[in-house]
């Protein structure tokens, strides 16, 4: 008896360890702008992530803005960070962070024939032309943001600097609208879907485009350190796998009506008001989150060039899309 039950001890231990060694992953991935980054809607179509709660678990994780996501990384509070392309050498350069690396595409900005984030004053305000912005107060939602870089960019293209020609003050996406109708600033960022609020419309208009600014850019992507992409490969890949699934989803024509409604819920608007999202009038998004990593080298050397780092860095040396390749074979 004794025997017995010491071998059933023994298989209770052996069976009990490999189950704690197949815990579930916790991941943590960022979103700024609700609808527009991919990990604000993950969860609403869970149910299409066939690997989800086995291999790892996902977790959703709301920032003001990009720079916020460094110190989280940093400190190990976030896994995957939504960095933008003016945050990734931020990360890299002042932080010291030398082993993030880009892992998927989030959406791309003025890409022909997709929308571009723009930049709205008073549609009956003072300001008429970007000049008009000198001794101004102008809006961003954090310092060293893929807007606030295109802002600044444009701005200097115009004969005025940050400080000595304008001022900056920083406030959260969903306050912007308030802020510009009681002329607390002079210009904000209008991104999707916030530009598209009726209320703004009525009050505001584009100044300028992200466009016009720099040209398309490689706004945000997912980014995450070397040392946990080691450690976890192969559930990241499981993942990425359940990730494209339900990226595909979101992006099928004929799953529209359902997104809409997902939308809905999300941003506590009529479903109506969703007829641009992920269509030709929204953001562009490589199908199979592929990061334009040409037009990222040309964003992070324009970082560079205005300030924010000492040093620009070869792009494709802190990118890893072995990951979301290996995933996208899968589902062929």
């Amino acid at each position: 008896m004794r025997g017995k039950i010491g071998l059933a001890s023994l298989a209770l231990l052996f069976f009990g360890a490999g189950f704690a060694q197949a815990e579930p992953l916790k991941i943590r991935g960022a979103w700024v702008a609700p609808l527009a980054n991919w990990s604000s809607v993950w969860m609403q179509k869970k149910d299409l992530a066939v690997h989800y709660g086995q291999s790892y678990e996902f977790e959703a994780v709301r920032y003001a803005g990009t720079p916020p996501m460094i110190t989280a990384i940093a400190n190990n509070e976030l896994e995957i960070g939504n960095l933008a392309f003016s945050t990734l050498p931020i990360a890299i350069g002042n932080a010291g962070m030398d082993d993030i690396r880009v892992i998927t595409d989030d959406f791309q900005d003025g890409v022909e024939g997709y929308a571009s984030n723009d930049f709205e004053v008073l549609a009956d305000g003072p300001v008429k032309k970007i000049e008009d912005l000198k001794g101004k107060v102008v809006a961003t939602n954090a310092a060293g943001s893929g807007v606030d870089v295109a802002m600044r960019a444009m701005l200097r293209k115009h004969g005025l600097e940050a400080n000595r020609d304008y001022t900056i003050i920083e406030a959260p996406f969903p306050a912007m609208k308030a802020m510009l109708a009681e002329k607390k600033v002079d210009l904000i960022p209008a991104v999707l879907p916030f530009s598209l609020d009726p209320e703004l419309k009525k009050i505001a208009r584009s100044l300028f485009n992200m466009r016009d600014a720099i040209g398309r850019s490689q706004f945000v992507m997912w980014s995450a350190r070397k040392p946990f992409i080691d450690a976890h490969r192969a559930a990241l890949v499981d993942f990425l796998e359940d990730t494209l699934r339900i990226t595909h989803w979101y992006l099928d024509p004929k799953n529209h009506d359902a997104v809409a409604q997902i939308a809905s819920q999300l941003v506590k608007q009529p479903p109506e008001r969703f007829g641009w999202l992920y269509t030709k009038n929204d953001y562009y998004r490589d199908p199979d989150m592929l990061p334009d990593l040409d037009a990222l080298q040309k964003n992070v050397d324009m970082t560079k060039d205005l300030g924010f780092v000492n040093a620009s860095f070869n792009v494709k040396a802190h990118s890893d899309l072995s990951l979301i390749g290996e995933a996208a074979k899968r589902l062929k």
